[in-house]
């Protein structure tokens, strides 16, 4: 696998709802991506691509996790907590998904610049559900649990999870922070499923 291949120009156009945004904020996701796909190494994507895979897993097991609490500690709140974390990923994951159906932004891979990603998923690019997932689960259990030591953990992992989708090259600058703010907003606005609200 090649890791420090160029991007190259292409002047096809997809079929589908083409993305619309400013050049100038293309041209900039552009070079970010060809910056990080020039800069890859096999240790560094290793590292991301384990990250990648294992987003999904710590989005169910956090929830799964408070609610075990909640139930071995006979603790109504803990358990509605576990609730308000999972409704949260739900919620976001319905959001995301209906985002992504109505814009239909491709992949860096498939873009008139042609990004060279470790791998090439299926979908669509905006906003990126591994960001927005990685934010709500972080964000939620972060309004339970507000100590440093959980907070700081918990949004390191959703900021590295976010980074990798970049190097690995499968979405956009602008797709994750999108994901960032939506998977945030989502378990915000959901927090009147905790206990005392």
């Amino acid at each position: 696998m090649p890791f420090y291949s160029r991007a190259q120009d292409s002047t096809s156009l997809k079929k589908g709802v083409e993305f619309r945004e400013s050049k100038g904020l293309q041209r900039l996701d552009d070079r970010i991506m060809i910056d990080l796909s020039e800069h890859r190494s096999p240790e560094k994507t290793n590292f991301f691509m384990f990250l990648s895979r294992y987003n999904n897993l710590v989005n169910v097991a956090v929830p799964a996790g408070v609610f075990a609490d909640g139930v071995i500690s006979n603790d109504k709140g803990t358990r509605q907590n576990a609730l308000y974390i999972a409704s949260s990923s739900a919620v976001n994951l319905l959001v995301t998904t209906l985002i992504k159906r109505i814009v239909r932004r491709p992949r860096p891979f498939n873009g008139r610049v042609k990004i060279n990603a470790v791998y090439h998923p299926g979908s669509t690019s905006f906003p990126s559900g591994h960001s927005s997932s990685s934010f709500t689960t972080a964000t939620a259990l972060s309004q339970v649990y507000r100590k440093w030591y959980v907070v700081a953990p918990a949004y390191l992992w959703a900021g590295s999870v976010s980074y990798s989708r970049m190097y690995l090259g499968v979405h956009y600058p602008t797709d994750v922070a999108t994901g960032a703010i939506l998977g945030t907003s989502t378990a915000l606005s959901m927090k009147f499923i905790q206990p005392g609200h």
